[in-house]
């Protein structure tokens, strides 16, 4: 959520830095509603302080034998306008929220406007595999080596799902382990948290109440509070921390967790979304780090960096992209995409998401820190990236460690795990 007093004080500047992802902005409903809230505030203060002096004065007069009934019928006629004023502000406050809360974040000033087209290229490792003139893709890699069983996955979930098998199986929790092994020896905090949340979370991430719709809602007998699947283990992460203040010695506060994701994916036929791309559950490990509005530039390079590092370390061709406004996350407002080479179809595929996301997260959240010379609590500066997410570094690697006698090479730090250095039928 934005700070109001950014918008109060200069709202052209915010307007002009919205309209780098929005077509149309209004900040003059909100302003107007912000003034009708303080307005109310004033008013109340105004009125029981009002009711106070008259109490007082009421006090004195009956200690004087004098007639009060005056000022008793003006204290009535207040306590009247103060529940009318109570019931106007409770309504104002939210229809303020919530038009606050729907307010993506303000893009960094190097953040480019426009969409994918204006994404800019910031880096290129290693080369394109020369696998001949028709590669395999993943799908029909994983088919002849029994790797994924789409049409059992599809049996069992419906579109959008499939099972690791053997070797495949396998080679999914060798990149798992790999990943969670790299953050934990780097001095990362490592979460295991729960797969179901409460909408507090949801909303405190920003994907609530936008994008409520692209999760996976549970609805329970028992309670009237429906929880829902996570759609990647940063809403959980951040939620580590909701309502409460960290110490400044805590700062930065680096975290690391494994879980599936769950998300309702719009079911897609290009050659792009087959096989593993794009999916209702995938495993994902996020990397996620707290710090002060001082700390975030060095965080946010470390967390493109050790993303970097792990694509790296499996050989594979990848590039690094700053995201332009309208493709970057809302509630973000700075990303880069690690983006890795898809040798079938031509095309780079995101496996990670670096982003720095300011003071946005941490307002709804609620999480502040208490600085180190004392002060007021100040509200932290909240950032993630994926590392990895497998459902397309697995496609990945498939395709550009194929050998032209069918085998897959293994990765060397997959090999400790999976015993081997090739896989074959």
């Amino acid at each position: 959520m934005l700070d109001i007093s950014l918008i109060r004080n200069d709202p052209q500047a915010v307007r002009a830095a919205l309209l780098k992802r929005l077509d149309e902005v209004d900040l003059e409903s909100i302003i107007k509603l912000d003034e009708a809230r303080r307005a109310c505030i004033e008013s109340t203060d105004n009125l029981k302080a009002e009711r106070n002096r008259l109490s007082r004065e009421i006090g004195l007069l009956k200690q004087q034998g004098g007639d009060a009934s005056e000022k008793q019928a003006r204290i009535s006629d207040i306590r009247e306008e103060l529940a009318a004023l109570e019931a106007k502000f409770a309504s104002v406050s939210a229809e303020f929220q919530e038009r606050m809360a729907e307010l993506p974040n303000l893009p960094a000033d190097i953040v480019p406007s426009g969409g994918k087209e204006a994404n800019q290229v910031v880096k290129v490792w290693g080369e394109k595999p020369n696998l001949g003139n028709d590669p395999l893709d993943h799908v029909e890699l994983c088919k002849r080596l029994r790797l994924v069983d789409f049409e059992r996955g599809t049996k069992l979930s419906g579109s959008g799902f499939w099972i690791y098998t053997g070797a495949g199986a396998a080679l999914e929790w060798a990149l798992i382990n790999y990943f969670c092994q790299t953050h934990y020896r780097d001095g990362y905090n490592f979460l295991l948290p729960p797969h179901m949340l409460m909408p507090e979370c949801g909303y405190a991430a920003g994907q609530f109440p936008k994008f409520a719709d692209d999760v996976f809602h549970i609805s329970s007998k028992s309670s009237d509070r429906g929880l829902f699947l996570l759609p990647t283990s940063e809403t959980a992460i951040l939620n580590f921390f909701r309502d409460e203040i960290i110490e400044y010695g805590q700062l930065p506060y680096k975290a690391f967790a494994y879980t599936p994701c769950y998300r309702r994916e719009p079911g897609g036929y290009r050659s792009e979304e087959r096989g593993t791309v794009r999916g209702h559950q995938f495993n994902k490990v996020e990397m996620f780090q707290f710090c002060t509005e001082d700390q975030w530039e060095e965080a946010l390079a470390e967390l493109v960096r050790k993303t970097e590092t792990l694509v790296e370390g499996l050989g594979l061709h990848y590039r690094t992209s700053l995201l332009a406004a309208r493709d970057a996350s809302a509630s973000m407002r700075l990303t880069y995409d690690v983006e890795v080479w898809l040798p079938s179809i031509g095309i780079y595929k995101e496996v990670s998401s670096a982003s720095y996301a300011g003071d946005y997260q941490a307002r709804r959240a609620k999480i502040r820190y208490r600085p180190k010379d004392g002060g007021k609590p100040r509200l932290v500066h909240t950032l993630n990236s994926s590392g990895l997410a497998t459902s397309r570094v697995l496609p990945a690697l498939l395709e550009q460690c194929q050998q032209p006698d069918g085998l897959i090479r293994v990765p060397e730090p997959l090999r400790p795990w999976l015993g081997c250095d090739v896989i074959g039928p």
